[in-house]
Formats: C-alpha cells, structure tokens, sequence
C-alpha cells in the first residue's frame, strides 16, 4: 500500500510545473545567434536570467542558430530586466507584456550577431520527416497496386491451364 502511494506522489507535477501550462506564467525569450560572418551558431548555449526575481532558464541553438527559454514569471514581474547571455555577449531587455491579456504568448526576441544566413540547414526537421513520410505513402500504394496486378495475372495464368 505504501508503495502504491508513493508512485501517485512521484507522478504527481509540482505547482511551478502547473503554473507554466498557464500563458500568464509564462514569458518566453527567444531569437537567433549568429557568428560575424552571419551564419548560425549551433549547440550554443543561452542562458535567460530575470535579475530581479532571481528566475532563470537556459536554451540551446539548434542548427538555424535558433534559441526559445521561457521562464516563469508573473504579472508583477512585468518590467523585470532580464539579461540574456551566449558565449561573452550580453543583451538586458524587459519584460513587457499587457498583465490584463491571458491568452497572447508573452515573449520578446533578442538576436545576436550579424543575422543568420537562411539555408537548407534552417529548414525545420518535420519538413524532411514530412517529405519523408508521403513519399514511403506513395512508394507503399504504388507497390501494392504491382502486387495486385501481379496477383491478377498470376490467376489469370492458372485459370487458362486448366
């Protein structure tokens, strides 16, 4: 019986983790980083403070040099400086957002270095995957329509036979 307990208690979410489903708890930084020659920086990674509140997160680059952190903060926390850090580069923002819209995503972009470079590496992997996916679609509907054609003739031969 005890044991039973003790794996409700261990799937059981802590508040925090509850009140960051909620838009309002929720402040998402996000943006790119980039070298000096504009391309994109990968595996790097951000860390997202709000110095006031003590709250921070840290993201990773993916290939397009693309970043998101979201950190947990309240309506009281509008205004808070946030600092966002990569490699030795700063950036200080606020945190601005309307306390009294519950259901826009609050967040703000912070970018660093010359722009990336759009590329076939920027591409999202799901449109590969998707790409991928319709063409075993097609390639199984059409080996199927052989193997019926196939299996046709087979039983047209066998019936000529006899």
């Amino acid at each position: 019986m005890v044991v039973g307990l003790g794996l409700i208690l261990i799937a059981v979410p802590s508040a925090d983790s509850w009140a960051m489903h909620e838009v309002d708890h929720r402040f998402s930084v996000e943006g790119h980083v980039c070298s000096p020659d504009g391309k994109p920086v990968v595996d790097a990674q951000v860390i997202i403070k709000d110095t006031r509140a003590s709250v921070g997160a840290s993201a990773y680059t993916d290939r397009g040099g693309y970043f998101k952190g979201t950190l947990h903060l309240h309506n009281e926390n509008r205004g808070d400086p946030i600092l966002v850090s990569v490699q030795e580069q700063e950036k200080k923002v606020a945190a601005e957002f309307d306390p009294k819209d519950v259901k826009s995503e609050r967040k703000v972009m912070v970018n660093f270095g010359s722009g990336c470079e759009t590329s076939d590496e920027s591409v999202p992997l799901w449109v590969y995957y998707g790409a991928g996916a319709g063409a075993v679609a097609v390639l199984a509907l059409v080996g199927t329509r052989i193997a019926r054609k196939q299996q046709r003739a087979d039983k047209g031969r066998k019936g000529k036979r006899t």
